[in-house]
């Protein structure tokens, strides 16, 4: 491991265990208040990988919902890498970091953007305390393709009504995102960030092929847990 990605990967460490530890134990407190009505949403992306917040989130409410946005692990691990990459130019090649031999394919687990990608062992730790009727798995490549579709799904299962329609987005081509429209006379649409979209380094396709390999019995045992093939094989 280099001195770059031992350092982020401190950081992210360190940060992580910080939320969870310090911050969870008073995040109702650090909430704003809701109404009869109203629903208080937060979104912290480390949580699904997160040993430790399963336990602590079930003690903080039996009742709290959870939407899980995934997509394809192989293309989740490249665009982390690019995500880091762009922060750290001399991170070593995508290659050197998921394989501990190129030669004979062995795939280098304790990589997190190839660990993060194995969903069935995050999703077994949570299952542990939260029943799957209180999940939503939100596809994310549906996500882009049929954003209004996803979103209805993610509005049903809150209890909401379908306000969030097709005409809400359109679809950015230069951005390879959808977009959202805000209301008339509210300023310009709401699309993804400078760090989205971004172009992906060119990975061998033999590589490629033995990444999906390696996901595909993770991918299968997902898609029995959830009741919901995402098509990533």
């Amino acid at each position: 491991m280099s001195t770059a990605e031992a350092s982020d990967s401190a950081w992210k460490a360190a940060n992580s265990s910080t939320f969870i530890n310090v911050v969870m134990p008073n995040l109702r407190n650090l909430m704003p208040r809701t109404l009869d009505g109203q629903i208080t949403m937060e979104k912290t992306p480390s949580y699904f990988v997160t040993p430790e917040a399963p336990r602590r989130i079930y003690n903080m409410s039996k009742d709290t919902k959870l939407i899980v946005v995934v997509r394809n692990p192989v293309t989740r691990a490249i665009s982390d890498y690019t995500q880091t990459l762009s922060k750290t130019p001399s991170l070593p090649t995508f290659q050197a970091l998921a394989f501990k031999n190129t030669s004979v394919g062995t795939i280098d687990t304790t990589w997190s953007a190839i660990r993060i990608g194995i969903y069935a062992k995050h999703l077994e730790n949570w299952l542990q305390y939260f029943p799957l009727s209180k999940f939503l798995f939100v596809s994310g490549e549906r996500l882009v393709s049929d954003p209004a579709g996803e979103m209805g799904r993610v509005q049903d299962f809150l209890g909401l009504k379908r306000v969030i329609t097709d005409k809400h987005f359109y679809f950015n081509k230069t951005k390879g995102f959808p977009c959202l429209k805000k209301p008339e006379g509210r300023g310009k649409p709401r699309c993804l960030g400078k760090s989205k979209g971004r172009p992906h380094p060119e990975i061998d396709k033999t590589l490629l092929l033995r990444l999906q390999e390696f996901y595909r019995p993770y991918n299968m045992k997902f898609y029995q847990m959830t009741g919901h093939n995402f098509g990533w094989d």
